[in-house]
């Protein structure tokens, strides 16, 4: 009785059900006998895998259309989407797992992660190895995560390696949850926000990326609900569904947002807005296709179809193609056979016996389809998507998101012209940026702007026939998250090789320079260091030094530059730090001077705190600005330097009287300008300050003061002395004194 009475029970609510008897088979059967005939491996090596469940699995891996694993009495795993005969799946010996139990699986990445007796193994399917992950201490039963087929995109790689790992039945309060970012091969514990307050056992903990957050199943008295991890939906449970055995629970692929929960009596679906085929297979070989929509459902039922098995399973090749497959043992051979029976929905649904409605939609196509976009900080993005309906018709296009908490839209449909055979073209223009960015949500309905999150969006037609097989949602993943073609770039409109200081050709020429030891620090706390320090100077890397004087308060102009493009002067928050801890230099504000009403954070309480050493210690996810209300940091010490720069205030710094090179490492702190952590290294020569005196400044005044004061004596003194006796007398001295100097000098006693 799989499924049937619900099937029913939905239908009758929302849709239609429509019993029909079909005199034709759904399909025909072949059989898939390849590969004995060469010498090949006549024997399973290893420890033979098995299925538990009475009701079988088929998991496919989302990217990868060949790879597949079927979970049954006995497993297989397949390369080539069973297109060739298999032995049954088995694990090493030398991995020792004992019972060969197998209650869960999952592709996780270029990995098959399986549970067998209660531990997570890893089956690298392209090297052919085994390894057991490490880190999980207690049993396990079940684990979970979701594939990302974007390729490139770092975001997308995240997705692939989260993995949840636990054991289904568990007290929540006390339940050991596992949590991977390295695609099963280590686990570290994981506690969920509330775990030790909720009551109920551990239906199950998932990742929605598609929403942004983690969510866990808590049963209790037959009733199960979903308790999430973040703000705004960790305030209160979701919706209670009937949980009277435990249910296996699906993530749909792609990011959709879809969530298919079963056992062999009922089978709910979360759609997401979404519209979906749906097939079901009963043990009393009744066949269901179905058409999951927004607005209604329409389900077929195809009664005494005899394909029906014990190993019998199904999936869907591409929309509107259905494979029912079967293992078939082999008396002469280990390896089995595969019957497969290929279903063509859309060939079925012309029969004039199920007086099927025409699809009212001709055209619907989009740009965006199965492509990720990203949208920054501040940014926008748009979107297009070309309907075209049947003549006469007026369908209604609805475009939703999977996470409005984080992400808005503005969607604008209007008439674009005609085709050839005078349909009219409908054109839907879709913006989308931060929900926060709209400003129309409530607060409390908006997830924290700071944090990255991620959306599906989505293109349908309200109410589509079941007749509209071909014609799938228009779907698109959005990364509310870092755009990874910004970069940062310090303007340097005066270098020192410009200016003639620097000569460019030495600079690439193995240059290096010296850093007095009294000038830096290793550890960058602004101590002296114990000997000076060569720096080879990377001019691949920097390029020419800004050419900067040293009496002159300095701030950089940053800009920020997309594709090889210019985009902006970038006026945000930012840090510098010498990368070599050079303490020659100040800064020009106070922290009374910047306005701030919070003790402000400076590098050495920042690395003090996260326990770092260098420019790295300091990013956007760590900075607090000291112009926001901080009841843990009062302003106590106002007259300490601010070392933020740019924002609201007019920071620069000031560099002490020493010429030389000094290499900034820079970052974007304002957590409200980007995502990403931008963030760049460049160098800068200072110049025109001349060598510090040997004797202290006061000294040098007191000594400048008494050399004037003496000559203005003396020049008193002299005229006025000459006339005296003692004047008289000091010039016999003088013309005594020169009067051997004429007789040995010739040149003088002419004069």
């Amino acid at each position: 009785m799989l499924v049937l009475m619900l099937v029913a029970a939905v239908a009758a609510a929302t849709g239609r059900l429509c019993p029909l008897a079909r005199a034709q088979p759904l399909c025909g059967n072949r059989i898939v006998r390849t590969g004995k005939v060469f010498k090949a491996q006549r024997t399973v090596q290893g420890d033979r895998l098995y299925f538990p469940s009475m009701t079988t699995r088929l998991i496919k891996h989302p990217c990868k259309k060949n790879l597949a694993l079927y979970l049954g009495r006995q497993v297989f795993f397949t390369d080539s989407n069973f297109g060739t005969s298999l032995l049954p799946f088995s694990i090493p010996q030398s991995m020792q797992v004992g019972v060969p139990e197998v209650t869960s699986a999952l592709f996780a990445g270029s990995v098959l992660l399986l549970v067998i007796n209660q531990k997570v193994y890893v089956y690298d399917y392209e090297a052919n190895s085994w390894n057991a992950s490490i880190g999980i201490e207690h049993p396990i039963s079940h684990i979970s995560g979701d594939n990302c087929c974007y390729s490139g995109n770092s975001f997308c790689l995240d997705i692939s390696k989260s993995i949840f790992a636990y054991l289904q039945g568990e007290q929540v309060s006390q339940a050991n949850i596992y949590f991977s970012n390295t695609w099963g091969y280590k686990f570290q514990k994981f506690t969920f926000g509330s775990q030790t307050d909720l009551v109920g056992s551990l239906g199950g903990i998932f990742y929605f990326h598609s929403l942004s957050q983690v969510g866990i199943v808590v049963a209790e008295n037959n009733k199960a609900k979903f308790r999430y991890s973040d703000h705004p939906l960790n305030r209160n449970f979701g919706l209670p569904f009937n949980y009277t055995s435990t249910l296996d629970i699906l993530l749909s692929p792609g990011q959709r947002g879809i969530l298919i929960l079963w056992d062999e009596k009922s089978l709910m679906v979360s759609q997401n807005a979404d519209e979906n085929e749906l097939a079901v297979l009963t043990r009393e070989n009744h066949f269901y296709y179905g058409s999951l929509g927004i607005l209604s459902n329409f389900i077929i039922k195809f009664a005494d179809q005899d394909v029906w098995s014990k190993g019998a399973t199904l999936m869907f090749d591409d929309p509107g193609i259905l494979e029912i497959l079967t293992p078939v043992p082999d008396a002469l051979h280990p390896a089995f056979d595969f019957q497969l029976c290929f279903v063509n929905i859309q060939e079925i649904l012309m029969d004039p016996m199920l007086h099927v409605d025409v699809c009212k939609i001709e055209l619907l196509q989009g740009e965006f389809e199965d492509k990720m976009y990203t949208i920054d900080m501040n940014s926008k993005l748009e979107l297009s998507a070309l309907m075209i309906p049947r003549p006469g018709k007026s369908p209604i296009p609805i475009v939703t998101v999977s996470n409005p908490h984080s992400l808005g839209l503005q969607a604008i449909t209007y008439e674009d012209g005609y085709t050839y055979d005078g349909n009219t073209r409908h054109r839907l223009n879709i913006s989308l940026k931060q929900q926060q960015r709209w400003g129309r949500a409530d607060t409390n309905f908006m997830s924290s702007i700071k944090q990255p999150t991620m959306s599906t969006i989505t293109l349908d037609v309200a109410n589509k026939e079941i007749s509209c097989v071909d014609l799938k949602p228009l779907t698109a993943l959005i990364s509310l998250g870092c755009d990874q073609d910004k970069k940062l770039v310090i303007q340097n409109k005066i270098s020192a090789c410009s200016k003639g200081v620097l000569d460019p050709v030495a600079l690439q020429d193995n240059y290096s320079y010296i850093i007095e030891r009294a000038s830096y620090d290793p550890n960058f706390l602004g101590q002296k260091a114990a000997k000076d320090l060569v720096v080879p100077y990377r001019y691949d890397l920097l390029g020419c030094p800004r050419l900067v004087y040293y009496d002159t308060p300095w701030q950089p102009v940053v800009e920020l530059w997309k594709e090889g493009k210019f985009q902006e002067f970038i006026d945000a928050e930012f840090v510098l730090l010498e990368v070599n801890g050079l303490f020659t230099y100040t800064y020009s504000l106070t922290a009374q001077e910047a306005l701030c009403t919070s003790q402000p954070q400076n590098w050495s309480t920042v690395m003090g705190s996260t326990g770092h050493r260098g420019p790295l210690a300091w990013s956007r996810e760590n900075y607090v600005s000291c112009h926001e209300p901080n009841d843990n940091a009062p302003l106590m010490w106002p007259h300490v330097p601010y070392e933020i720069m740019g924002g609201s205030t007019s920071n620069k710094i000031i560099f002490d009287q020493r010429n030389g090179i000094y290499i900034f490492f820079i970052s974007i702190v304002d957590p409200y300008y980007s995502y990403c952590h931008l963030k760049t290294t460049f160098s800068v020569y200072v110049y025109g300050a001349f060598p510090p005196s040997v004797f202290p400044a006061e000294m040098t005044i007191a000594l400048l003061t008494l050399g004037i004061l003496l000559a203005v004596w003396l020049t008193y003194m002299v005229p006025k002395t000459l006339h005296t006796e003692v004047g008289n007398r000091l010039k016999q001295f003088w013309v005594g004194l020169s009067r051997p100097c004429k007789l040995s000098c010739p040149c003088l006693s002419r004069r």
